[in-house]
């Protein structure tokens, strides 16, 4: 594929009907409902886990009715904010054509929140993007970003500081690198979707060339070698935002990471709004990558600031909603709005400032990070970690939505015994416990 080449989305909204159908509440109550004119368009949320969970809220929030598509055994469910969509059998991203040939409503705004539903819907035929329209980026683009390899290939021709990263394609290919290269570097898979389901983790980090050829010889090629950027949780910063039909960014949110889990590769558990000035040249050189992309839709760019040199390097981004929605939202900045309007071709206003210095924390993360720093001979009592929750805003759970966090909290404890019996399994083929990227639900 041509990089200059890459399409830009056209959306083009249909016409509203009048069908009349019925759904499912949480309560079990059926409820008859009529879509008109003069009613809103509803959001069908494709996906899953933490994101949907702080969608729904978002949606709910600003008054836009919402149903969702998940699996049958996701915490979601759980949620007050759930509606079911009727679709007669299992849904996937594989048969998305046919669900929304069958489905109850002449038109609705689509919503991704994962890699697998979001390429599903960038493929949907334009009779069926007519009426169900989405603000998402165009095909090709979603290709490049969510196979790393092609988004390494991207940073390179642009130019744009990030982790050197290696494709191997053989074990003969990785024994004959530089052993200098793998002193703490990551084996990262070309789609760390189609990975993480087949082996429990999204990498490995390794400390030798020997250690890293004893894993590659009970895992697959091709996989990527990747540096690891040095320096604390805090050298951690991303860029989220939206960019409209027309190429504009309405809105460009930065938080700093201040804590993660798990300590050297993980995700963020407490983080603050930060200004756009503090990751001046982060945001100059994404604006000129989404540009080059001709991007749209939601988006989400992690960096880190690379101690060695200063720089802030870009590792990936999410071309959909993530975990944190919800706090760009309260901060200001409401990207899933932004998207439901720009799916619809409505104007879309712009954003030009947020608060600045809110913080948000994901209690039950970061109370394992807290144990984690303890694990590794680090003091810090409870009651300091603690302190920064004070003020804080807790996503996505919520006091008026009890159910969802009971229910994530039942999965995180049957997780942690899958994935101990993983890495004890791990350390049986491979003579040592290499540190595993750890599988998350979507963010």
């Amino acid at each position: 594929m041509s990089l200059g080449a890459l399409p830009a989305l056209f959306a083009k909204a249909g016409q509203v009907v009048s069908p009349k159908f019925k759904l499912m509440t949480t309560d079990g109550v059926e409820v008859s409902l009529q879509q008109s004119t003069s009613e809103t368009v509803p959001v069908i949320v494709l996906g899953g886990g933490v994101t949907v969970a702080a969608v729904l809220t978002l949606l709910a929030r600003a008054g836009i009715p919402s149903y969702t598509i998940c699996s049958r055994t996701d915490f979601v469910r759980r949620s007050r904010w759930y509606r079911e969509l009727p679709m007669g059998g299992p849904a996937s991203p594989d048969n998305l054509v046919e669900l929304l040939e069958k489905v109850p409503l002449k038109r609705a705004v689509l919503m991704p929140c994962a890699d697998d539903w979001l390429t599903a819907v960038a493929g949907l035929p334009s009779a069926l993007a007519e009426p169900f329209p989405s603000s998402s980026p165009p095909g090709p683009v979603i290709e490049v970003l969510v196979y790393k390899w092609g988004f390494a290939q991207l940073l390179d021709q642009q130019a744009i500081p990030h982790p050197r990263t290696h494709l191997i394609d053989s074990l003969a290919g990785l024994a004959s690198m530089p052993a200098a290269n793998f002193q703490g570097a990551i084996l990262k898979p070309l789609s760390s979707v189609d990975f993480s389901m087949k082996y429990g983790v999204k990498g490995f980090v390794v400390q030798s060339q020997n250690e890293a050829l004893r894993i590659m010889g009970n895992l697959e090629f091709p996989i990527m070698l990747q540096e690891f950027i040095p320096g604390s949780p805090t050298a951690g910063y991303f860029l989220d935002g939206f960019v409209d039909r027309n190429g504009r960014i309405c809105g460009m949110f930065a938080r700093q990471r201040l804590r993660m889990s798990p300590p050297k590769l993980g995700n963020s558990t407490l983080m603050v709004s930060v200004e756009l000035d503090q990751v001046a040249e982060a945001e100059t050189s994404l604006r000129r990558l989404l540009g080059f992309l001709k991007y749209r839709g939601t988006f989400s760019a992690e960096f880190k600031r690379d101690e060695r040199d200063g720089q802030l390097k870009l590792f990936e981004i999410n071309a959909r909603p993530w975990w944190y929605i919800e706090f760009a939202a309260r901060c200001g900045v409401d990207v899933s709005s932004m998207a439901y309007r720009d799916a619809l071709s409505l104007p879309v206003e712009a954003v030009k400032a947020y608060e600045v210095g809110r913080r948000c924390v994901f209690f039950v993360h970061d109370i394992r990070a807290w144990k984690e720093q303890r694990k590794h001979g680090k003091g810090e009592s409870l009651w300091s970690w603690t302190r920064p929750w004070f003020g804080a805003d807790g996503t996505p759970f919520h006091w008026n939505d009890p159910w969802p966090a009971l229910a994530y909290a039942r999965r995180l404890l049957n997780d942690h015994k899958v994935r101990r019996s993983r890495e004890k399994t791990h350390e049986l083929l491979q003579g040592e416990s290499p540190q595993p990227v750890r599988r998350t639900p979507t963010i």
